[in-house]
């Protein structure tokens, strides 16, 4: 546990804390472990067993609690599956696949085999959209639909200062909390619930450092399903108007929402996205 936690007195806080949270989902919701080539893999599943599948996939320094917002909307017509990507906080194994290979699709494969799903539509938010597209390159067969918001390897990632302002006072929440709110554009009142976890999450949680690969023109021209992207014109990890470009130009059935005054953190989404997935 110590690979991705500073401590392991840390990661019992902070996995005490996800339990709590599971403990409140706001829709009935089965447990299941799966096992995979990286260990085994936590998934939060909701909705009516007979429904489409959506698999989602959170951002890096989080898990699948960040859906309890948006699982309520979505489980009304989907079979909801909120993947603990592995290398993250969550209960999924410590196991952190190379980025600059297939693994994380081969890891993904098991996922998907563990839970008996062929296809489904994927929802994906920064490192988890990157993850959802990258499966979408080189699996195409299995993802009938894309919804990606703010997601990584299109636009330019700016990641030096980010890391240097999210890591450099580690023992003080005060300025970890200003570092959040900046980074992840968020609000200090009304985003209060989001950024505790932020700053309760990075206090004591190692994330990965290197930049996650960017997608070439050809792989995106490849992409035939539907794809919605999101972003925010404040995003301060990635070059979000790169990104609506890039997609504009490559992708051929997408649609691209740019929300200027929005940062990294992207929220209220859940019915616009229904309308995507559903139409």
């Amino acid at each position: 546990m110590t690979m991705i936690y500073k401590s392991e007195a840390g990661g019992r806080e902070l996995l005490d804390h996800y339990r709590r949270l599971l403990d409140a989902w706001p829709v009935p919701a089965e447990h299941v472990r799966v096992p995979t080539r990286e260990g085994e893999t936590f998934v939060l599943v909701s909705g009516p067993r007979d429904a489409p599948p959506l698999v989602l996939l959170h951002g890096s320094g989080a898990n699948a609690s960040m859906w309890r917002g948006d699982v309520p909307t979505w489980s009304e017509h989907f079979r909801t599956y909120a993947v603990d990507l592995v290398g993250e906080p969550g209960l999924s194994a410590p196991s952190r696949p190379a980025l600059d290979s297939g693994a994380v699709s081969l890891w993904l494969d098991d996922v998907l085999d563990g839970l008996g799903i062929a296809g489904a539509a994927f929802v994906g938010t920064s490192l988890g959209g990157w993850t959802a597209l990258d499966h979408a390159v080189r699996r195409p067969e299995r993802v009938t639909r894309l919804a990606l918001m703010c997601p990584g390897g299109v636009g330019r990632q700016k990641v030096g200062w980010i890391f240097k302002t999210l890591l450099a006072r580690p023992f003080r929440r005060d300025g970890l909390r200003e570092s959040a709110m900046a980074v992840a554009g968020l609000d200090g009142e009304r985003d209060r619930q989001a950024l505790d976890d932020v700053v309760l999450t990075f206090t004591h949680f190692n994330p990965r450092r290197e930049k996650l690969p960017v997608f070439p023109d050809q792989a995106l021209r490849g992409l035939s399903m539907p794809v919605l992207v999101v972003v925010g014109g404040r995003d301060a990890m990635f070059d979000s108007r790169q990104t609506a470009r890039r997609v504009r130009e490559c992708v051929p059935r997408a649609t691209v929402q740019l929300l200027p005054e929005v940062g990294h953190a992207i929220f209220g989404q859940a019915g616009p996205i229904a309308e995507f997935l559903r139409s």
